[in-house]
């Protein structure tokens, strides 16, 4: 479990430092914004973190509870596909290894204040980080 832990925390730095959109715009209200905020039964929070470049946009999804939710619903400035880069849940970090098979396509379906979305399966007690792609 410490290497596990160890290792989370470790790769966590790693993409922090490597991903634009988790530092660019800190101090700007551009740099962030709220997609699930209000789902106290659910206990789910989802947010976009943005960059400068087009490009740089980063889905974080949060499950707060100790069941997996399936076919969870999470809305998107895009449609295509939509990468799983990071879940805490992995079995690399001593996790269950539940997630979305290293991505999704996001389907024409409002969710929230978004026209496209994302159906995922959200780990128990997880986060998970999505960047969008070209599916590859």
């Amino acid at each position: 479990m410490h290497a596990g832990l160890r290792r989370w925390v470790e790769d966590l730095n790693r993409f922090y430092r490597s991903e634009a959109a988790l530092y660019q715009q800190d101090f700007s209200r551009d740099g962030f914004q709220w997609i699930e905020c209000n789902s106290a039964e659910k206990s789910v929070v989802s947010f976009l973190r943005r960059g400068y470049g087009a490009g740089d946009v980063l889905l974080v999804v949060c499950n707060f509870t100790p069941v997996i939710r399936e076919n969870y619903l999470v809305g998107v400035p895009g449609g295509g596909y939509w990468h799983e880069v990071l879940n805490s849940d992995s079995e690399l970090y001593g996790g269950s290894g539940v997630g979305n098979l290293g991505g999704v396509e996001a389907g024409p379906v409002s969710a929230g204040e978004m026209y496209h979305s994302l159906m995922l399966r959200l780990p128990p007690l997880a986060v998970l980080f999505f960047k969008p792609g070209d599916g590859s």
